[in-house]
């Protein structure tokens, strides 16, 4: 990984479209960028270590080309190099590749026998060696890709240049993102749209097992046996929405345009004529159990959602980290509905653990925010978020859109229940939602005084998030962010744990991010913040306007709007968000691009 981009035109504009896609794609994340292209009928290639810049610096613009494949990387097999970068050319083939040929090291050494010799540490030189000799064998490309597919085993999307045959650009899929793009008299290939929005937002999606051959004039798609007929899909979203519009950070970006995206998500999902207020979400009432799947952030989002379930859904929910969940015994079956969340709906883990949810016979529920994306393609139904693109490697709108849609699915299970204590407890949900997007703008435009308390805290070394239940699961989220784009270490705990040894980990004057805005447990999780106070913390006190107290406990408090419970997460992620921002931005960190991180995960 991490991203591709391929062209082929009569317009003869290759480097340029090839490099400005890497460009658009650096969001994901990449130690190295290389590029091919055919200069009168040979392939050069050019690569270099580092940012895209070091590479676009060497290459000659004034000399046009009519195909190239570009390649931004991130290590996985063999450190960062100028060796190791893509593409890989191996005597007629050229390939650029995301994700991971898993049977590599067996392949290698059967096309050591053949000969070939390598000269890189990379699995993608294997999978051009092996190319490469299936050509020379089969005689046509077509038929080398089709027994490519048979022996390799793993993950790719491959962009590949073939000597013989520099009128076409061909292209694979397995469990990898790849898009191919379609415009006039030129077409391309892509791990994801907004690396082409500048020239097109027409696009067809492949298939696990497909591949193509494009030309300038035509795409021809095929599965194992015959040509397939695609569907030209048009993006809904805008160049607009991959620009930073004069924030300095898409991530600042990203943070505020949080408002909006509620906005537009209440008009999809909230009918206020309908007695049930909710529209376009499916009935979960029947099934006896729930299961979450996601990674990362997108795993917070479901322990929030797990709360809010439980608590007024009366379903009892699992929250499973997407990796573990495929190795271990599930005690799931046909009356449990396993929910998977990914922002991109390319997450491998995550699809990978809804296809095992199916062959165990459960439904299936997606909450990805692309549409057509693999997940949501696998699932048996889908929620889309409509966050628009989200650049940053951290996720802020993403994770509040899906936070979003649980706090929907919870209030849809409570209003068809029959328990009029919930239904009271719910009443002011439609108000409370109509208000709810002033509100986070009132607390985003303090921004100020969440700089000050960065300032306070980011020349530390350790900072500690506390708080319980839903508090807790928002800690989780609060102190991820911190550490992947601040680099600070971080940790999340369970405030009731604090006796059972990680207050042992408090020193005078380190800071300590308390959380209370459960009524139920206010009082207990104040209790916890007094005994890390006692201990010499430096306490941020983060707590709404209803349950707001005085006292000599806390060195900072940040006082949020009191909201429905269903609601309450989506602003008291608000100050968490920014204070991790302007901590980040003190310490002159990559914000948008932490280091070794990638926006979607696409390899296990």
């Amino acid at each position: 990984m991490c991203g591709i981009v391929g062209y082929i035109g009569k317009n003869k504009r290759a480097k340029n479209v090839v490099i400005n896609g890497l460009e658009r794609l650096e969001y994901r994340g990449y130690d190295s960028a290389g590029i091919a292209f055919s200069n009168d009928n040979e392939i050069v290639i050019q690569k270099e270590e580092g940012r895209i810049s070091n590479l676009k610096n060497n290459i000659d613009f004034n000399k046009k080309s009519n195909i190239a494949i570009g390649h931004t990387r991130w290590a996985t097999h063999g450190v960062p190099s100028k060796d190791n970068a893509h593409p890989h050319k191996c005597n007629k083939i050229t390939i650029v590749h995301n994700g991971i040929i898993e049977n590599y090291i067996e392949l290698k050494e059967e096309l050591k026998k053949l000969g070939y010799t390598f000269n890189s540490e990379t699995d993608t030189e294997v999978a051009c060696a092996l190319l490469d000799y299936l050509y020379k064998d089969k005689k046509n490309i077509n038929l080398a890709i089709k027994e490519f597919q048979k022996l390799t085993k793993g993950s790719y999307a491959i962009g590949i240049l073939c000597d013989d045959d520099l009128d076409s650009l061909y292209a694979i899929k397995k469990n990898s993102p790849l898009i191919i793009g379609v415009n006039d008299n030129e077409n391309y290939i892509a791990s994801d749209v907004p690396a082409i929005l500048d020239f097109t937002n027409k696009y067809i999606t492949l298939e696990d097992g497909e591949f193509a051959k494009i030309t300038p004039y035509n795409v021809h798609v095929y599965d194992s046996f015959d040509e397939v007929v695609k569907e030209i899909k048009q993006f809904e979203g805008s160049i607009e929405d991959i620009n930073k519009n004069g924030y300095e950070h898409y991530m600042a970006k990203e943070i505020n345009e949080q408002p909006e995206v509620f906005k537009k998500m209440a008009t999809i999902y909230i009918d206020s004529s309908s007695d049930n207020i909710i529209s376009n979400m499916p009935d979960l009432s029947n099934y006896k159990s729930i299961t979450i799947v996601a990674c990362g952030s997108a795993m917070h989002a479901g322990l929030i959602g797990k709360n809010l379930i439980e608590e007024y859904g009366d379903i009892p929910v699992n929250v499973e980290i997407a990796s573990e969940f495929r190795y271990k015994k599930l005690f799931i079956n046909k009356d449990s509905l396993v929910i998977a969340i990914s922002q991109s709906g390319e997450t491998a883990d995550t699809l990978e653990a809804i296809k095992i949810a199916k062959e165990k016979g459960c439904d299936t529920l997606a909450i990805v925010n692309v549409n057509g994306s693999s997940i949501s393609r696998v699932v048996s139904k889908v929620l889309y978020t409509k966050a628009g693109p989200e650049i940053a490697v951290a996720t802020t709108k993403a994770y509040s859109a899906q936070t979003t849609l649980l706090s929907f699915i919870a209030y849809s299970l409570a209003k068809n229940s029959n328990d009029k204590n919930k239904l009271s407890e719910i009443s002011s949900f439609l108000n409370d939602l109509n208000k709810l997007p002033i509100q986070m703008r009132e607390i985003l435009d303090n921004e100020k005084y969440y700089k000050e308390i960065a300032d306070h805290i980011s020349k530390n070394n350790d900072i500690f998030f506390i708080g319980r239940g839903i508090d807790y699961a928002l800690c989780m989220e609060g102190s991820l962010k911190l550490k992947e784009i601040s680099y600070i270490h971080s940790e999340a705990y369970a405030a009731g744990e604090l006796k059972h040894g990680t207050i042992s980990l408090i020193d005078k004057g380190t800071p300590v991010i308390g959380i209370v805005t459960d009524k139920k447990i206010a009082d207990k999780t104040i209790s916890n913040i007094k005994e890390v106070k006692s201990r010499g913390a430096n306490v941020i006190y983060i707590t709404t306007d209803e349950l707001s107290k005085n006292g000599d406990f806390y060195d900072i408090k940040i006082t949020i709007p009191k909201t429905n419970a269903l609601l309450q997460p989506l602003l008291t992620i608000l100050p968490l968000q920014l204070i991790s921002y302007h901590v980040a931005k003190n310490r002159n960190c990559d914000i948008d691009k932490p280091k070794n991180l990638a926006k979607s995960v696409t390899v296990e």
